[in-house]
């Protein structure tokens, strides 16, 4: 389980990713191929062609973080918010959680809850 802040954003990769790069790498995709700054503090997510591995790289206090995982069976998805010309698509936390444990995003169903009104969240 991971626990990230409210203000972290997770940015998912649209065009599979060679997932045997590491830091500097993967920092330099997220920089040309989407357009962000790696050492921001948000997550970037990181799917091979086959969407059986997942990589997210996001930069803690020193240095950068790689969290990689494998699916024995079956493949990582996420909801098709993609649109033609998009670099990533922004998730949510709570869906970055799915992805990593295997869940299909499009099928899970999340009961609506209470969310303070956007004029308290900027104070």
């Amino acid at each position: 389980m991971m626990l990230l802040p409210r203000a972290v954003k997770v940015y998912v990769a649209t065009a599979p990713c060679n997932l045997r790069k590491s830091f500097d790498g993967l920092s330099n995709e997220v920089r040309e191929a989407l357009a962000k700054d790696a050492l921001s503090g948000h997550v970037f997510v990181f799917l091979n062609r086959r969407k059986t591995q997942v990589k997210l790289l996001l930069w803690t206090r020193g240095g950068f973080t790689i969290l990689h995982k494998r699916l024995e069976r079956g493949t990582f998805s996420f909801a098709d918010q993609v649109t033609d010309g998009a670099r990533s698509v922004e998730i949510d936390v709570h869906e970055l959680s799915m992805l990593l444990e295997g869940i299909d995003v499009t099928r899970a169903r999340a009961s609506q809850r209470w969310e303070p009104p956007a004029h308290a969240r900027t104070a």
